[in-house]
């Protein structure tokens, strides 16, 4: 079965799968964008809702279907699960939604299908573990949105803080996407510069202080964000939208996704964000990043955090 570049597949749609299909559409990265869904009607009217839009775009042909659908797909985008509350942090998500996922990947695996599955759902950390075990698809075609839209939210952050623009900012947040992640702080550059020469060059001196009040701004976003409208969307749908790009045109872009550790930074059989080369191929390679002592201590805490979790569903 040859794979269409142009074909992307959308697995739910909730606020954040329906937000990554509208996203989809306006990025005109696919000709053909499939919606798959429990409820088929809710399917079937964002098919509709967004196709009432082609005047306004590029040509597209939506429509809501069924797995048959998927098997020439580029990219299946799985987004179903139950929403985070309030109070809840992603980790409490996944007795939830690690049923769905297995379901999902039952339906998919009766099927011939050779592209890439892009697993948004939270705790994607674990929910990616999950579809690469029970896929048993190659850990290149299994990727995790990750820490793409924290290490989008970290970059923005120190564009307002230092009144540049966020694109001229490289910095990542690694590890988990959730509670116990970090920032790579001591590879963080800007315009080429350390971050800390950057920050003096612009007035900042206090950097201890400035640091944690930034990564905190950035680690409670979702729960900010939550507490006022109830969830988050907007923002994984434009991070949905990147990785995409990166695989359809074989951009070979480095991206903080979910990954499996094979040893990077000692870390075996866990699933979590490093940067890592996205291609058409899914990952390429990581790229394990120089990180100082505390953050390598602080690397290692939050893969014990997800080991843990994935102990319960993967004894062995």
């Amino acid at each position: 079965m040859s794979i269409d570049s142009r074909k992307v597949v959308v697995v739910g749609c909730g606020f954040v799968g329906s937000s990554s299909a509208f996203a989809l559409m306006q990025s005109k990265l696919f000709s053909e964008m499939v919606l798959i869904d429990a409820d088929h009607d809710r399917a079937e009217g964002e098919a509709m809702d967004i196709s009432h839009g082609m005047a306004f775009a590029s040509p597209m042909k939506i429509y809501a279907g069924t797995y048959d659908d998927i098997t020439d797909a580029a990219v299946i985008v799985i987004t179903a699960g139950a929403n985070q509350k309030p109070d809840e942090t992603r980790l409490d998500l996944i007795r939830k939604n690690s049923a769905i996922m297995k379901s999902i990947i039952g339906e998919i695996k009766k099927r011939p299908f050779e592209g890439i599955l892009l697993i948004v759902s939270n705790p994607v950390d674990i929910l990616t573990y999950i579809a690469l075990k029970e896929s048993g698809y190659p850990a290149n075609r299994v990727i995790g949105s990750g820490t793409v839209l924290d290490t989008g939210r970290f970059r923005y952050e120190l564009g307002e803080h230092l009144g540049v623009d966020s694109r001229s900012i490289h910095a990542f947040i690694i590890g988990e996407h959730g509670d116990s992640e970090l920032a790579a702080w001591s590879e963080a550059r800007v315009g080429g510069m350390p971050i800390n020469d950057f920050c003096e060059l612009r007035g900042h001196y206090d950097h201890e202080a400035s640091m944690e009040k930034i990564f905190n701004s950035v680690k409670n976003s979702a729960y900010e964000i939550i507490a006022r409208k109830h969830a988050t969307y907007y923002g994984i749908a434009m991070a949905v939208c990147r990785i995409c790009a990166a695989i359809v045109r074989n951009e070979q872009s480095i991206l903080p996704v979910s990954s499996l550790m094979t040893g990077e930074y000692g870390l075996e059989n866990v699933v979590l964000s490093i940067p890592a080369v996205v291609d058409e191929n899914g990952i390429e390679t990581v790229v394990p990043i120089e990180l100082n002592e505390k953050e390598l201590s602080e690397l290692q805490q939050s893969a014990t955090v997800l080991k843990k979790v994935i102990a319960e569903f993967y004894p062995d």
